[in-house]
């Protein structure tokens, strides 16, 4: 029998009701059967997804391969066990709650054989606002790139197309030790022994999804987890490439990301015991691993985090988390010529000093207000507290992901500098792909000291509601959000459907019924019949489904705490 031109192995552990999507859009590929098999394994799945492959396996005998084994703790022995099975040509990984574009498969191996391609990346697109990495695809399609001249390293997820014989010439497998981040080395070093990468961004190739009914093991995980699987991810890239620019190059990206994010802003809300181990870690490989040129290129929030951490202990990486999340950028201090970051405690030099990067430092900005104007434009009102900002700092704009925003307010005073920054909805929802997008707002800058970069935080942002918008024939959740790790402001865009606009209304309206009225429960009272009640008249229990019961007005800041792209359906404004 003919091998197929491509296995794809599926780990599956209670992925239920997106499983059933995933498996659709394989079967629906127009590369056919006859080219194809999936290999789909069971973690030890609780949820009905066992049967459910099961039944599939039936009805396509020779298509799809199922196997059964004990929940293993993570995706990289189901990877492997699924690696074992497969027969293809070409091998890819799917995530069993993400799904393909119909002409994924066809399209990606058509381009291994054409340019005889080791690697092949299709473009990934999130949805429900889930956020990916799309740099390496903001040049199109590309033949040939380079793993160490690129932003590859920023794209490590293993959802792509691998040519078999270099997994088995190398012996490629996922590392079972590590319970997260475990995709990682495989894919480092398919990409670092590949002969050609290819990237392919004319399609929607991989659709990866935020689940609404279940948290990400990666972002959720124990932190002795994370802990150790990061240490071994260090040690992995150290021992695979040596030690000069093209290892910097590749830390880079897990300096800034996996290293980085251990000391976030939530890095507050672990127990003691945890923040001792955890600035312990950070410390050790940031001691071990970051060399001078390396620090250098790191983002200015990542390079002054980690700096905290090396020069103290986790008081003085409190006070600076403190300053960043809870009162905004810190005075600068200049001595002797040289620009310090005021952070509490901080002395002058060292980890603090920011004379090098001055123009990044500069574009550290707070967000003071975010408004709705009109109904269909956000209004970002930011602000420096750097006196002498419009004479160092130069023309200043802000972008939400790649979309530059329309700067209305450029205003100087003794104090600082303030500027807004208008976000026509109908751009943003032009430039977020159907599925939702998360777009990080920066701020960009070119002045005295050369060019800046730097997130936009939003320190004591108050809460509020997103709108619900259409665009096309789809209706969008728009909102301003804070992602909790990073206290980046983040413009999200996020797709809602009737159902779920129906079902989440449902249960507000349920959660809303006031207790003082009897013997209704399934009532609700309107602002009307409140404003009765506190007058001492009788009020008039509105029918479920009253408009007057389910519209929530209101303008104003509505950013939105919680994980990025996670938008309070039930809580939309309509417009």
């Amino acid at each position: 029998m003919t091998a197929p031109d491509v296995s794809v192995v599926v780990p599956v552990y209670n992925t239920m009701p997106y499983l059933r999507k995933c498996l659709s859009s394989l079967l629906d590929q127009t590369i056919g059967h006859e080219r194809m098999e999936i290999v789909a394994v069971d973690d030890g799945s609780t949820d009905g997804g066992g049967r459910l492959l099961d039944r599939l396996a039936a009805r396509h005998p020779g298509t799809v391969k199922v196997l059964h084994q004990a929940n293993s703790g993570g995706p990289a022995a189901p990877c492997n066990r699924g690696l074992e099975l497969a027969t293809g040509r070409y091998v890819f990984f799917l995530g069993s709650d993400d799904h393909l574009g119909p002409e994924a498969l066809e399209r990606l191996v058509a381009a291994a054989d054409q340019h005889g391609s080791d690697v092949v990346l299709g473009k990934v697109v999130g949805v429900n606002g889930r956020h990916v990495f799309s740099d390496v695809f903001a040049g199109g399609n590309a033949v040939d790139v380079d793993l160490f001249d690129s932003a590859l390293p920023w794209s490590l997820a293993n959802t792509k197309l691998f040519r078999r014989e270099l997994v088995d010439r190398h012996g490629l497998r996922f590392p079972e030790d590590m319970p997260v981040l475990s995709d990682q080395p495989f894919t480092l070093e398919a990409c670092y022994r590949a002969r050609r990468i290819s990237v392919l961004a004319d399609y929607d190739y991989y659709h990866a999804v935020r689940r609404l009914n279940a948290r990400n093991i990666t972002y959720h995980s124990r932190v002795a987890a994370r802990l150790v699987s990061v240490e071994r991810l260090f040690a992995f890239v150290a021992a695979l490439i040596p030690a000069g620019r093209r290892r910097d190059a590749v830390l880079r990206r897990h300096v800034g990301l996996e290293l980085a994010n251990l000391v976030g802003d939530d890095f507050r809300r672990l127990d003691r015991a945890d923040q001792e181990q955890v600035h312990a870690v950070v410390r050790r490989l940031v001691e071990w691993y970051v060399t001078d040129d390396l620090r250098d290129r790191l983002d200015i929030e990542a390079r002054l985090r980690l700096g905290a951490v090396t020069a103290g202990g986790v008081d003085d990486l409190f006070a600076v988390i403190d300053q960043d999340a809870e009162r905004g950028v810190p005075p600068t201090v200049v001595e002797n010529g040289r620009w310090h970051a005021g952070y509490p405690g901080a002395r002058t030099g060292g980890w603090a000093d920011v004379t090098d990067v001055r123009a990044d430092w500069l574009a550290k900005l707070d967000t003071v207000e975010v408004t709705w104007e009109g109904g269909h434009t956000l209004a970002v009102t930011t602000r420096s507290p750097y006196p002498r900002f419009a004479a160092e700092a130069g023309p200043v704009r802000l972008v939400a992901g790649q979309l530059a925003g329309t700067t209305l307010l450029d205003a100087t005073d003794p104090t600082g500098r303030t500027v807004r920054t208008d976000f026509p909805v109908d751009r943003l929802l032009a430039a977020s792909a159907a599925t939702g997008q998360r777009h990080p707002v920066r701020a960009e800058l070119t002045g005295t000291h050369g060019r800046g970069s730097a997130p936009v935080r939003a320190p004591r942002l108050a809460t509020g509601r997103p709108r619900l918008l259409r665009h096309g024939l789809r209706l969008y959740g728009v909102a301003a959000t804070i992602d909790p790790r990073s206290g980046q402001l983040v413009l999200s865009v996020v797709p809602v459907t009737v159902g779920q606009l129906v079902s989440r209304l449902g249960r507000r309206l349920r959660r809303a019924a006031p207790t003082w009225v009897t013997p209704a429960p399934t009532r609700v009272v309107p602002a009307p019949a409140r404003a009765a009640h506190a007058a001492g008249t009788t009020p008039t229990p509105a029918p479920v489904g009253d408009p007057a019961a389910t519209v929530v007005g209101g303008t104003g800041n509505h950013a939105e705490r919680g994980q990025g792209g996670g938008l309070p359906i039930g809580q939309l404004t309509t417009s």
